[in-house]
């Protein structure tokens, strides 16, 4: 395909680009566990250094910044799930792991869920389908032997995704991605038009931290949004999952939501879903296992 000029493109290229993965069948359970009116998944993704390191940079400041999500907003957010006595799901690049692996045992002994987020942070979307099999195995391996469970959740680093990182994620044997945005409730991906067994929890921009509040100088952004306002909008997409008895699943980032005057948003947010009584809080793996029962449909 010409970039410049789209509109040559013939219908079979433009068809066989749309189907190269797709969403099926939606996932929506008739009902969730013990009489929940509606779900609410919660995860965080652990750059941590990767986060600069991905991007092929190394400035030391900004390291120090991705060990703070480590070192301070992790601890903080594992606080916040304790007291609410909550489950969430953690995604983490390999490399991040293996900087420090002792900081995975606080998210493990806890009970929440550990996910596989690439090697390095890395661009998916530019890697040859070999290079990136192979880094999908060695963040599955190094996660697994870090915390002696094999990972069952892939996410890919920024959602960016090759042709090839859906096929891959089925052959390796994982059971679900949390990557794309075709739906607010979980569906089967589909690749090149056939089942592939997957669950997608979708994920979406408008239900990541990072969007309102991240800084960075390149490319140029700023923090935008206010705290109060970036309460406001999750919890509306929490209040308008539980109206439809469907779910609502956000991304954090310990380094971006693990300072003390944001912290209180996923505190806050918790108080707000648990005050209706009947809300279910599953890891990424619980909630992949409950849509793909057929028991639940």
């Amino acid at each position: 395909m010409n970039r410049d000029r789209p509109w040559e493109m013939r219908e079979a290229e433009w068809r066989s680009r749309v189907n190269r993965v797709r969403a099926g069948k939606r996932l929506a359970p008739s009902r969730w566990p013990g009489g929940a009116r509606c779900a609410f998944a919660l995860s965080f993704d652990c750059d941590h250094e990767t986060f600069e390191m991905g991007a092929g940079s190394a400035a030391i400041g900004r390291l120090a910044w991705g060990e703070f999500g480590r070192r301070t907003g992790t601890p903080r957010v594992l606080e916040v799930l304790r007291k609410h006595s909550i489950s969430a799901s953690f995604f983490v690049p390999a490399v991040a792991a293996l900087i420090e692996p002792d900081a995975l045992i606080p998210i493990t002994e806890a009970g929440h869920e550990i996910g596989v987020h690439g090697w390095i942070h890395e661009n998916t979307s530019l890697l040859t389908r070999d290079v990136e099999k192979d880094l999908m195995l060695r963040a599955r391996d190094a996660l697994g032997s870090i915390t002696g469970t094999t990972p069952v959740g892939h996410r890919a680093a920024n959602w960016d995704l090759s042709e090839n990182t859906i096929d891959l994620v089925a052959e390796l044997g994982f059971l679900y991605d949390s990557s794309m945005m075709a739906d607010d409730s979980c569906y089967e991906l589909l690749s090149n038009g056939s089942p592939t067994g997957i669950v997608e929890i979708p994920v979406d921009w408008v239900r990541d931290d990072a969007v309102y509040l991240l800084f960075n100088r390149e490319p140029n952004t700023r923090p935008w949004t206010p705290p109060e306002f970036v309460f406001d909008i999750f919890k509306r997409e929490f209040d308008a999952a539980y109206a439809e008895g469907g779910i609502c699943q956000l991304v954090m980032h310990p380094f971006v939501i693990g300072y003390r005057s944001r912290i209180w948003i996923l505190d806050q947010l918790i108080q707000h879903a648990k005050s209706y009584g009947d809300v279910w809080f599953p890891t990424h793996a619980d909630l992949s296992a409950w849509v793909s029962d057929p028991a639940n449909t």
